[in-house]
């Protein structure tokens, strides 16, 4: 499966992408903002770990996001079950080199098409953390709407944050 988008290509792990995967994952600043199940330091077992989690379908839908067909971050959704099955969470990462290039914008774009256009969804939700404005500034680009603020709903690095719930419908 591979998914062309205007600033990079969004396709599915492979081995190959394990030194690229180390190299920008392995960044403080990158891991602060995500879950814990993202470590810090992101060594080359974490990096392998990823690959073959990434490649079970069952566990969701993980692309690499690429530059030149190197992996410098990564792009998924979680497909709710039962009564919230037409609903997805989307979460997005990517190398601090390639900040503020429009390559987050764009992969979210191509994969919020993927979804609607593939996958039967409704809604697509993200809850980055509230101070993470280029984050919820990548969301806003996309239509995603600011639904609320989630207090003190996460605990990170000894400290409660807040997250922002931001959603797209299908129809919007």
């Amino acid at each position: 499966m591979i998914i062309k988008c205007d600033k990079c290509t969004l396709r599915k792990w492979k081995a190959s992408d394990l030194e690229n995967l180390v190299k920008n994952a392995n960044n403080y600043n990158v891991a602060s903002t995500l879950r814990d199940a993202f470590p810090y330091p992101y060594t080359i077992e974490d990096g392998k770990e990823w690959i073959e989690f990434a490649g079970n379908e069952e566990w969701g839908h993980n692309f690499a996001i690429t530059i030149n067909d190197k992996a410098v971050g990564a792009i998924g959704l979680i497909v709710g079950k039962d009564i919230e099955r037409k609903s997805s969470e989307v979460g997005y990462w990517l190398g601090e080199d390639h900040w503020g290039k429009g390559i987050a914008s764009s992969a979210l774009e191509a994969i919020v098409k993927y979804a609607f256009d593939n996958l039967e969804l409704e809604r697509i939700f993200a809850v980055p953390l509230e101070h993470n404005i280029a984050s919820r500034k990548v969301l806003e680009k996309n239509e995603f709407i600011l639904e609320g603020i989630l207090r003190n709903s996460v605990f990170k690095y000894g400290k409660f944050h807040n997250q922002a719930l931001y959603a797209r419908i299908k129809e919007q």
